[in-house]
């Protein structure tokens, strides 16, 4: 409802939107005001004044993020993002199970997820990825018109303990596990230590992704898989030049530069236990992840004097901080240089 009112010389039009009072000044002139009542009063019945309250059920949200989740991700992180909202959901099922609306969620209902994940004992860093999630979930509630807030807003992330330096593989422990390794497994180790790529990108590295000429590896997408961050290309040093040659004669045609057996993609955990196995009997039972191989790359690389924007580059992390886990090496080998100066 609105209605016409004047103030001194000037006319107001007085309305309410969702119970909340509001005034606009529409000028001196007695028959251009009754016009603007008019006009508002259309645009009140509308819904076109821009105050009401946007608002959508939780149910549509997550059945579109599914769908967004679809489009826009690759399907390794969509199964990490279903397995956060399944968490959620579990969550509201239990603490808010009648919670319907976007609207009534508020920022103490996230602060009550956190206690709850801890009480199901997920780590802080865990916590805050979930965290993560959902606030790109209801951030795109806004941008989708469902909301025209995002509840998780102010809520703050769980402390994180200081990043212990990463495991990697000293030179000797490189030599050991290679000549532990079969005919098999040998090129694909000597990949990780030579070009930094994470596991999934070496399981899906077909050679169309190879220029021998050009002595580059290049991550790249595919139809059936995306790389974690921007797509790059690696610098093929020379014994892995040699290493590639070799496997090119021994791919009896498949398209996967490190295929199975079969000819076929890499079981997914087939790597990880092999490395187990072998690290337990080298020696190192503690390098229990294909990871630390990647670390091993950086690692090295960083002690040789490469610098870390370098290898920021090479390794594909999408910022500096990531990177920044290896600058402890390079305060030893700063020091170091430092004291061959003579004069």
């Amino acid at each position: 409802m609105a209605t016409l009112r004047k103030k001194g010389n000037a006319y107001f039009i007085d309305y309410r939107v969702d119970g909340r009072r509001r005034r606009k000044n529409v000028g001196k002139a007695k028959k251009i005001a009754e016009l603007a009542l008019k006009d508002f009063e259309v645009k009140i019945a509308r819904k076109e004044l821009g105050f009401e309250k946007k608002d959508s059920t939780l149910s549509k949200l997550l059945l579109d993020y599914q769908e967004y989740c679809k489009t826009n991700v690759a399907p390794s992180t969509q199964q990490r993002y279903k397995a956060i909202i399944d968490n959620f959901k579990r969550f509201l099922k239990i603490d808010y199970p009648h919670l319907e609306m976007i609207s009534h969620f508020t920022p103490k209902m996230f602060e009550d997820f956190k206690s709850y994940r801890k009480g199901e004992g997920a780590h802080n860093r865990t916590i805050n990825a979930e965290l993560v999630v959902l606030r790109m979930m209801f951030r795109l509630a806004i941008q989708w018109g469902y909301s025209k807030e995002n509840p998780t807003d102010g809520v703050s992330r769980l402390r994180i303990m200081k990043q212990v330096a990463p495991r990697f593989l000293t030179e000797e422990e490189c030599k050991k596990l290679l000549d532990a390794s079969d005919e098999w497994l040998y090129p694909i180790f000597f990949t990780f230590m030579n070009t930094g790529m994470r596991k999934a990108e070496l399981e899906n590295l077909e050679w169309t992704d190879i220029d021998l000429e050009r002595r580059k590896i290049m991550i790249v997408e595919k139809a059936h898989w995306s790389p974690k961050t921007n797509e790059r290309e690696i610098p093929i040093n020379d014994g892995m030049l040699e290493v590639l040659r070799k496997q090119k004669v021994k791919a009896n045609g498949s398209k996967y530069v490190f295929p199975d057996e079969d000819g076929k993609q890499i079981y997914k955990n087939r790597l990880r236990k092999r490395l187990m196995t072998l690290a337990k009997q080298c020696g190192f039972p503690d390098v229990t992840k294909i990871h630390s191989l990647r670390h091993t790359f950086a690692s090295h690389l960083v002690m040789k004097g490469v610098d870390l924007a370098t290898i920021k580059q090479l390794m594909g992390h999408s910022d500096i901080d990531t990177t920044m886990i290896y600058s402890h090496l390079t305060e030893k080998h700063v020091n170091d240089a430092v004291e061959r100066l003579v004069f």
